[in-house]
């Protein structure tokens, strides 16, 4: 959609609906703020299509202040090629996904490379850590900090699991269909160039 502001109007309601929840204190305000958090999410549900107790489900279910979730990728490299994991739709990503509430960014990374890839790896340096809107679509109704991670092989082989029924190595000029939601020809390209500078700077976007 190319105006998205109602986008940006729900999750602000939202942001300050939980906040008010959390915070306040008086029986009525409450009932108020969780009136409000309740529009936002409808006005997602309307604009979408997306059922109603989905977006709740996804949108409305935390408490405390609100702040992004993290999401991390893993760009492993073997012989100038990077590894990209095959998903059950057929498209392909960087190994990755949600940071657990009780591992560290550094694990979560680890771990997600295991479960999806079968590989061992190392973390060693981070990337860049993004802004998920300003780079991938469909914009969300939630606020996402993708985290970009340089590994390196320890062991390990593929196994097809849950999440990913292949994993192979690409050259730039050579990526399959990606998962444009997870990551881009654009993030792709910008873990090459992390993979080939002497010294990278992490990029902050």
């Amino acid at each position: 959609m190319q105006d998205d502001r109602w986008l940006q109007w729900a999750v602000e309601l939202q942001s300050l609906a939980q906040a008010g929840l959390f915070y306040g204190k008086d029986i009525f305000d409450r009932e108020r703020y969780e009136r409000i958090r309740e529009i936002s999410a409808e006005m997602i549900s309307y604009k979408s299509d997306i059922p109603l107790q989905k977006v709740k489900a996804l949108f409305c279910n935390e408490t405390g202040y609100q702040t992004p979730k993290l999401d991390t990728r893993a760009a492993i490299f073997k012989e100038d090629k990077i590894l990209l994991v095959k998903e059950k739709n057929g498209m392909w990503s960087l190994p990755g996904g949600w940071v657990d509430v009780n591992v560290s960014v550094k694990e979560n990374t680890i771990k997600e490379v295991k479960e999806e890839a079968g590989l061992d790896v190392s973390a060693d340096l981070v990337i860049a850590v993004q802004d998920r809107e300003k780079h991938n679509l469909p914009v969300y109704a939630y606020k996402i900090c993708k985290i970009f991670v340089l590994c390196s092989i320890l062991g390990g082989e593929f196994a097809e699991n849950t999440e990913t029924v292949d994993s192979a190595f690409f050259g730039l000029g050579e990526l399959p269909e990606l998962a444009a939601e997870k990551n881009t020809e654009e993030q792709i390209k910008m873990c090459f160039d992390a993979y080939y500078a002497e010294n990278w700077q992490t990029i902050l976007d």
